[in-house]
Formats: structure tokens, sequence, C-alpha cells
């Protein structure tokens, strides 16, 4: 679905708090401005991903979530 992200995080069959733990190193390792593509199946990433990303300031620019997989974009500012 977010194809043309910049950096894609794959951090299907892991549970809380795996996917935010390796979102919080990868986005470390972007420049401001780059976007991620997110791939989860835990659903507590519906709110731990939109709470990290408000706060420490990244914009979450799209979010999907099809039966058992949820998706994000975000944006590193």
């Amino acid at each position: 679905m977010f194809e043309d992200a910049d950096h894609q995080l794959d951090a299907t069959g892991l549970l809380c708090p795996e996917p935010v733990m390796m979102l919080h190193n990868k986005v470390r390792d972007m420049q401001v401005g780059q976007t991620l593509h997110v791939l989860a199946t835990d659903p507590s990433t519906e709110r731990d991903i939109p709470k990290f990303c408000m706060f420490l300031g990244h914009e979450l620019l799209d979010q999907h979530a099809d039966s058992q997989l949820f998706e994000y974009l975000i944006k590193k500012c």
C-alpha cells in the first residue's frame, strides 16, 4: 500500500513492545523528511504508533488496518 516509502519495517509476528522498539531504532537512523512504511500484526500498534509519533514529533501520514495486518506511513520530522 505504501510502496513508495523511503524505508520499510516489517514487525509482523512481534508483540508489544517490540514493534515500537524497532520503530524507534529505525526512525533514529533515518533523515528528516524521509518516510517509513511499517507492517505489524499486533493490534496494540493502533494505539502505540500514533502515540509514538505524537510524543516524538513525527508525522503519521496514513494508517490502514485490514483484517490482521496493520500498516502505517510515518514521516520523520
